[in-house]
């Protein structure tokens, strides 16, 4: 049912030549290719905020469909799936002031270079490079990732890569987010299959760690 939303039209068969017609790209060829290896690369990341809500969900007793929802909606969070929309923000900001001068300017600001650097792969997104061997990014994005990592030693991340993609691609500018979440669904989906399976809630423990209260009034 997410691939219909997102492809706007109720089908069947395999998603990725279901999302490259509704994109304009034509099935079986490099641009559905592509979609596909995003999809796959995208699907699952290990306990994710996103696939975490979906477990959490389905250990309740909750249907697949409301886990895949619970999935969803925790994608939407602008430190999570939302990440490819920052990165298309720092891209605006390097067509605006020149792609070293804002890279200079979020630094001095201490401010994050979205799309760079990933604290899980300190030698780099193997998605990502997995993704950028398949297409030419635009050159203005081409240039601002050689000018991130020269100057700050980051390789490109997934963020960036699926963006750059989408752009090589001439999808729309939510087509990051709907590849994203799509891809994601099966990996919920899967999740919460397992976690289904254990028949066990997951009901983390809290401990106050505040103040101590003040002592009665006698």
């Amino acid at each position: 049912m997410l691939t219909d939303a997102v492809a706007a039209d109720v089908g069947s068969g395999p998603i990725h030549n279901r999302l490259a017609l509704a994109w304009g790209q034509g099935p079986g060829g490099p641009g559905a290719d592509l979609i596909r290896r995003i999809l796959v690369l995208v699907a699952d990341h290990e306990l994710n905020p996103s696939a975490f809500a979906a477990r959490v969900a389905a250990s309740t007793g909750a249907s697949l469909a409301a886990a895949a929802l619970a999935g969803l909606s925790t994608l939407s969070g602008p430190r999570h799936g939302g990440a490819t929309a920052a990165v298309r923000r720092f891209a605006a900001e390097a067509a605006e002031l020149g792609p070293r001068e804002a890279i200079q300017a979020r630094l001095a600001d201490d401010r994050a270079l979205p799309g760079f650097g990933h604290n899980l792969y300190p030698d780099g997104d193997p998605r990502a490079a997995a993704l950028l061997e398949r297409f030419v990014p635009p050159p203005e994005l081409a240039r601002l990732a050689e000018l991130v990592e020269a100057i700050t030693g980051h390789p490109p991340n997934v963020d960036f890569a699926l963006m750059a993609a989408c752009d090589a691609l001439k999808l729309p500018d939510d087509a990051p987010f709907a590849l994203f979440s799509v891809a994601r669904c099966a990996g919920w989906i899967a999740h919460a299959i397992e976690q289904g399976q254990q028949d066990r809630l997951i009901r983390p423990r809290a401990r106050y760690t505040g103040p101590e209260p003040e002592p009665p009034l006698p």
